[in-house]
């Protein structure tokens, strides 16, 4: 009798359809509507006939159904809601019509008639593989999962459903970052040309800051030439194999410097470690120290080019040196004996008894250097030289070469045309290129 009533009221007026579907709700029928948090707005309304149709007149029909729905699929959302689907990339629910598979038609207690909080993790890893989301260290949209920060539920014209391009994404957050890099001098070419994921994994990573691979091994799948000086090097620069690795001199993103520096130029960067008396074991020079307090300084110093001389990746030669810079007083002279030095000095230096071209070093046209150095025993470079700074000209050491405990000074002075020194392995010698002394005389005059 009182399904006959309403159906009566119905057919009388369109206005009482929502006292009708005011009765889907009582105390004895669909009860948890009420206690729902974010009600689908028909449902709100009490506009339950919206979405579902009577198709028996027994409510409730023993054995079967009195309502069925007003349409199948998505085409029963798209009766109020934009049809999706055409964009380029298509979520795959909303793809095969089921939008109930994310959505509760009735509603939620969390947004969007979405499960029963703010977290979509459960909802999304309903789906999708939960291992790329539980490495270590978590990107934080994932970590509060907050999965549609980055990615439209439904469809975009971006990959894998972003929001707009991978890289426009990330910086939509990451704006003090953006900001940044657009006044830096120097932007690493990933940085500036690809995604953001080129380098690290958007969701979560076995590595710190994301990366998709440990250091150095992230960096040395593009820069291939460095990875093999390092893995194969006799002698590895410490910062490349321990600590930060790469980071310990370089950013990853953009720097003010050449090569991504962290510092403001490569010679600060050395001297950042290079500044103290307890470096390595045993202890290397303190290079600031030295620069510091020294009136000459080495050309490629001079201009901030400590890579001159040294590999900072690693080399085979002693303290990362970039060629042959022997380490004893005394050596036997061959063509490849200083190709540290032949880098910028020209090899003729050594080579030649008489010369007017090569060298400055010289008495009239007889070659100094080739006296000293390109012998069975000859001098090494070092013998008269400092590599870093001195307080003598021409870099010749004011405190004198190392001979075992003893401190060889060589009283060098420089005249226009030549000079004169007197260590402790000769008596005063004076030379001229213009006009020769007899370097066989007793005394010179």
């Amino acid at each position: 009798m009182r399904v006959a009533f309403l159906l009566l009221a119905v057919m009388l007026a369109p206005a009482t359809a929502v006292t009708y579907a005011e009765t889907c709700v009582t105390s004895s029928c669909h009860i948890p509507f009420n206690t729902i948090k974010n009600m689908h707005q028909p449902v709100k309304e009490c506009d339950c006939l919206s979405c579902h149709l009577q198709k028996n007149k027994e409510h409730p029909f023993k054995g079967g159904k009195s309502f069925d729905v007003t349409a199948k699929g998505s085409a029963l959302c798209s009766q109020c809601h934009d049809a999706m689907g055409k964009k380029k990339v298509v979520h795959s629910p909303v793809k095969d019509g089921d939008c109930l598979s994310c959505h509760k038609p009735h509603g939620a207690n969390g947004r969007f008639l979405l499960g029963d909080s703010e977290d979509q993790t459960v909802l999304c890893l309903g789906c999708h593989d939960s291992a790329p989301f539980s490495r270590k260290y978590v990107h934080g949209p994932v970590a509060s999962g907050s999965c549609t920060t980055c990615h439209d539920p439904h469809q975009s014209d971006a990959k894998s459903l972003l929001k707009g391009a991978s890289r426009e994404v990330c910086l939509a957050c990451h704006a003090h970052f953006a900001k940044k890099m657009q006044a830096a001098a120097i932007i690493h070419p990933p940085v500036k040309k690809e995604p953001c994921t080129s380098c690290h994994d958007p969701h979560s990573s076995a590595w710190p800051n994301l990366l998709k691979r440990a250091m150095p091994d992230l960096c040395t799948g593009c820069h291939k030439e460095t990875g093999k000086k390092i893995k194969n090097s006799q002698v590895p620069h410490k910062p490349v194999i321990e600590g930060k690795l790469c980071a310990n001199c370089h950013t990853a993103h953009f720097s003010k410097a050449r090569g991504l520096l962290l510092a403001d130029d490569e010679k600060s960067a050395c001297l950042g470690c290079h500044n103290t008396d307890k470096l390595g074991d045993p202890a290397l020079s303190n290079i600031k120290k030295e620069l510091d307090v020294s009136k000459h300084l080495h050309g490629p110093i001079q201009k901030g080019r400590c890579s001159g001389c040294h590999s900072p990746h690693g080399s085979d030669f002693p303290h990362i040196l970039a060629g042959n810079y022997p380490s004893d007083f005394y050596v036997a002279y061959n063509d490849d004996s200083y190709s540290l030095c032949t880098k910028c000095h020209d090899k003729n230096l050594f080579r030649f008894a008489e010369t007017t071209l090569y060298t400055k070093f010289r008495n009239g046209s007889r070659n100094l250097h080739y006296v000293h150095v390109n012998s069975s025993k000859g001098r090494s470079c070092r013998a008269c030289h400092e590599p870093h700074a001195s307080n003598g000209p021409k870099l010749v050491s004011a405190d004198g070469a190392r001979f075992g405990q003893w401190r060889i000074k060589s009283r060098f002075q420089l005249t226009p045309t030549g000079g004169s020194c007197a260590p402790g392995c000769h008596r005063r010698f004076r030379y001229d290129r213009i006009t020769p002394f007899d370097l066989n005389a007793t005394t010179q005059k």
